[in-house]
């Protein structure tokens, strides 16, 4: 049903910023929270931040202060704004609404290290 693809990703040194995209299909953006998930070698993927239809925005503890998720309802695209980034933020990104979906994309990768 709906379509995901992230982009953004890359290599930057500690403390160096990025910004994520993510391109959604379908017609359940506009009413849905959707959320950037990330994977890093050895765990589970877990959601680190979601925004609401009205664009309330929540973030896990490890993230909160220097990430930033966003979103354009009229592109229905979402966007991660990653500043002051820490070699533990490397992992792949996805997006998704939340709770997810089972279609996932194939996700960015987000490396930081000197």
């Amino acid at each position: 049903q709906v379509q995901f693809v992230e982009s953004g990703g890359g290599l930057v040194q500690p403390g160096g910023s990025l910004r994520l995209s993510c391109a959604a299909s379908g017609s359940i953006f506009r009413i849905n929270t959707m959320a950037w998930y990330r994977q890093a070698p050895g765990k589970q993927r877990e959601w680190i931040a979601r925004i609401t239809s009205i664009s309330r925005s929540i973030y896990v503890e490890s993230v909160k202060g220097r990430f930033t998720i966003s979103r354009d309802n009229t592109k229905n695209t979402v966007s991660l704004q990653m500043n002051s980034l820490k070699p533990e933020d490397t992992a792949v990104y996805y997006c998704n609404v939340y709770p997810p979906s089972s279609y996932w994309g194939q996700g960015t990768q987000v490396t930081v290290s000197s």
